[in-house]
């Protein structure tokens, strides 16, 4: 039976909640029967899914003890980390490519997909997030190290966030401290889109929060993805720590 999200971890309850919005390229078989039309090389890169997210995931969920919850669908099916209403929550083209199962998706369509794969995500995130009053939200994501036609991206890891920096900001400066790494402060892009996922479910309940952004070549493999979540896992904790949050 098809679900459009997974829990790791769904029996833990210490307070971190890992999510992860865009975990997977699948194209569920509702979908144009499972397909949108794109050539497999374009279902492999970051336009479909966040590569190595999910993984990173799944590792900083088992070391820290807590739950995660990966979406089951591809940003392209409806995009989990957008607003309902905002207008690139069902892409057309991405980077260069033309999505044609979404060329011609009209408001019915999108409904469709709102209610088949992106409300019952966060439904479900926010029923987690509502098991403690003290949740904190890590939002982990990755990003490409080059846009076609634009200049590389040179940070190994951005902390993206709202006007509430309460833990990002803290979390950056100790990230600052790591000598091997170029950190992007509101890098690769800004990090807050009114709507979007971190917006819903940390800032409108004043949850300590934060959106990591790491690069995708860096965490492409497993014995990546892990390093970067034992990485992380500490500095996260020492962070939290220090914060008192």
């Amino acid at each position: 039976m098809y679900d459009p999200f997974f829990i790791h971890g769904k029996e833990l309850n210490n307070r971190w909640l890992i999510t992860c919005d865009h975990a997977t390229n699948r194209i569920p078989k509702s979908v144009g029967d499972g397909c949108l039309g794109l050539t497999r090389d374009d279902m492999e890169r970051h336009i479909a899914y966040d590569v190595g997210a999910a993984g990173v995931s799944r590792y900083l969920s088992d070391i820290l003890n807590s739950p995660a919850i990966l979406s089951n669908f591809s940003r392209l099916v409806i995009d989990p980390n957008r607003g309902e209403h905002d207008p690139t929550v069902l892409m057309r083209l991405y980077d260069g490519s033309i999505i044609p199962g979404n060329r011609y998706a009209d408001q019915e369509e999108k409904e469709r997909r709102l209610d088949e794969f992106h409300r019952p995500y966060h439904n479900a995130l926010a029923e987690i997030a509502d098991r403690r009053s003290d949740t904190i939200i890590v939002s982990v994501h990755s990003f490409t190290p080059q846009l076609k036609g634009k200049s590389k991206r040179p940070w190994q890891i951005g902390v993206l966030h709202s006007d509430d920096r309460d833990f990002s900001e803290p979390l950056m400066k100790r990230l600052m401290k790591e000598e091997d790494l170029t950190i992007g402060d509101d890098q690769p892009y800004s990090g807050y889109l009114p709507g979007d996922a971190i917006d819903r479910h940390g800032r409108s309940f004043e949850r300590p929060h934060v959106l990591i952004e790491i690069r995708n070549d860096l965490i492409m493999y497993d014995d990546g993805q892990r390093a970067w979540a034992e990485r992380l896992a500490p500095i996260l904790l020492e962070t939290l720590n220090k914060t008192q949050l």
